[in-house]
C-alpha cells in the first residue's frame, strides 16, 4: 500500500483533535471526509479506518512508541508509525516520520500482548471494574470481542417492504447483504459501505441498527393500537422499530432531555412513512404525571456506560471516568423510579442499557422491585446480550409488568 500525503495529514488532525481536543471520533472522522471532494471510496475509507483503528489501539500504541497525552505533533506521527509497522506498511521516506526501529516495535507489540489492559487498549480502572463484575474469564473473552470493528447490520422497516424486497433492491445498487438466523427484520452486510447513499434508504426502507438493538422493542411485547412511551428516545432508532411493530396504529409518545435529538427523530420519522410519533421534551416532571398510569407500555433505553458499545464507539473508552459511572448508576435508578409511574396496571415495562455490566442491569432492577416504587411491579424475564457470545453490541433487558 503506498501512502498519500493529504490522507495521512488528515488523520492526523482527526487524531489530534480526538485525543487532545475531546472531539467524538464519529464527528472527527465526519469532518476529514469533508476536506477533499476528489476523494475517491478507498481514500475515504482508509482515512476512516486508520481513525478508528488508531483510536481503538491507542493505548497499546502509546506504550510501544513511548509517548503520553497530551500528544504534540511528533507523538502522532510515531503513534502513526507504530500503526504501519505492525499493519506492515511501508515507511515513507517523509520528513515527519522519524527513523522508526521496526524490530524493536514488533518486539514490544509480542511483550505487551501478554498483558490484557494492554493486549485490549483499556484504562486500567475499565479493566478492574470488569474483572470485578463479569469474572475473569468472561470478562477476558468480552473485551477481546468489544475490541473487533463493529459489522454494518440494518433493519428493515417492514410499513415499507418485506426483508427479501430490501436484499434484491440493495443488490441492484451494488451492496451485498445477508440473514441473520434469530433477527427478523435484520440484514448484514456482508462489506462495508455507505448505505446513505442508497434509493433504498432515501425511501425509508430501513434504518442502520445493530442485530443487538434490534431486540430491544420486540422485547417490549406490543400490539397495534396500544399506547406506548419511549422515555429516553434520543434520535429514534427503537422507536421507529416499535412504530413497524404496531404496524402505525396507536401511538407513540417519544420523549427525549433533548429538543435536538427529537428533531432528528421527526426527520427519520417522516422517511420512515410513520405517523403515529408525538415528541415531548422531558423539562420538567409534569410530562410524567400528565402520563401516570396511561401507557400500555414503557420503553426505558437507560443512560450507560456504553461499555457494550465500544465496538462502534472506541473513544468512549478514553472519554469515560469512574466518576461517570457512579452518577450514571444513580440516573438509572431516578429513572426507573420516576418512568415507571406512566405504565398503567397490567402494563409492562421494559429496562435497557447498551452495557454488560451488573451494576448497571440486574442490580438495578432488583434494587427496583426492592423499593416503594417497584413494589407494585413483577419480574418477567431479562436477557444479557454479550458480545463475545452474540457476535454483536452487548446489551441489557428486563421485562417488568405492573400488577
Amino acid at each position: 500500500m503506498r501512502l498519500h500525503r493529504n490522507l495521512v495529514f488528515a488523520v492526523i488532525d482527526s487524531l489530534r483533535d480526538i485525543f487532545n481536543e475531546d472531539v467524538y471520533a464519529d464527528k472527527a472522522v465526519e469532518q476529514a471526509l469533508k476536506r477533499d471532494k476528489r476523494w475517491g471510496a478507498r481514500d475515504r475509507k482508509f482515512v476512516a479506518e486508520t481513525i478508528y483503528d488508531i483510536v481503538r489501539w491507542k493505548r497499546l500504541y502509546a506504550e510501544i512508541a513511548n509517548v503520553k497525552a497530551p500528544y504534540s505533533r511528533p507523538d502522532l506521527w510515531r503513534l502513526f508509525a507504530v500503526w504501519c509497522v505492525l499493519k506492515g506498511i511501508q515507511l515513507p521516506d517523509w520528513n515527519q516520520i522519524e527513523p522508526t526501529p521496526s524490530r524493536r516495535i514488533k518486539g514490544k507489540f509480542d511483550e505487551l500482548l501478554k498483558i490484557r489492559k494492554f493486549r485490549e487498549s483499556i484504562p486500567d480502572w475499565i479493566d478492574e471494574v470488569g474483572v470485578q463484575e463479569l469474572g475473569e474469564e468472561v470478562w477476558t473473552k468480552e473485551i477481546a470481542a468489544l475490541n473487533k470493528q463493529a459489522e454494518v447490520i440494518l433493519r428493515t422497516n417492514t410499513l415499507n417492504t418485506t426483508k427479501e424486497r430490501l436484499q434484491k433492491m440493495l443488490a441492484t445498487e451494488g451492496i451485498e447483504t445477508e440473514f441473520i438466523k434469530g433477527y427478523d427484520d435484520a440484514l448484514k452486510l456482508v462489506e462495508r459501505a455507505n448505505v446513505f447513499k442508497t434509493e433504498a434508504f432515501k425511501k425509508g426502507f430501513f434504518e442502520v441498527q445493530d442485530a443487538s438493538s434490534q431486540l430491544v422493542a420486540a422485547y417490549l411485547d406490543v400490539e397495534p393500537g396500544m399506547k406506548v412511551v419511549d422515555t429516553c428516545a434520543g434520535a429514534g432508532g427503537k422507536t421507529l422499530h416499535i412504530a413497524s411493530l404496531l404496524k402505525n396504529k396507536g401511538q407513540i409518545i417519544a420523549m427525549d432531555i433533548y429538543e435536538s435529538k427529537l428533531k432528528k427523530l421527526k426527520v427519520r420519522a417522516r422517511r420512515n412513512g410513520v405517523h403515529n410519533i408525538d415528541t415531548r421534551v422531558i423539562d420538567s416532571t409534569k410530562v410524567i404525571k400528565k402520563l401516570q398510569g396511561k401507557a400500555d407500555r414503557v420503553l426505558i433505553d437507560a443512560p450507560c456506560s456504553g461499555l457494550g458499545v465500544i465496538r462502534r464507539n472506541p473513544d468512549s473508552k478514553w472519554k469515560l471516568e469512574p466518576e461517570f459511572l457512579d452518577r450514571i448508576k444513580e440516573t438509572q435508578q431516578e429513572v426507573l423510579q420516576q418512568y415507571s409511574k406512566m405504565v398503567k396496571p397490567g402494563g409492562k415495562m421494559v429496562y435497557a442499557t447498551c452495557s454488560v455490566l451488573p451494576s448497571e442491569n440486574q442490580q438495578q432492577v432488583e434494587f427496583f422491585l426492592a423499593s416503594d416504587a417497584g413494589k407494585d411491579f413483577s419480574f418477567v424475564k431479562d436477557e444479557k446480550v454479550l458480545s463475545h457470545k452474540s457476535g454483536y453490541d452487548g446489551f441489557y433487558m428486563a421485562l417488568l409488568e405492573r400488577k
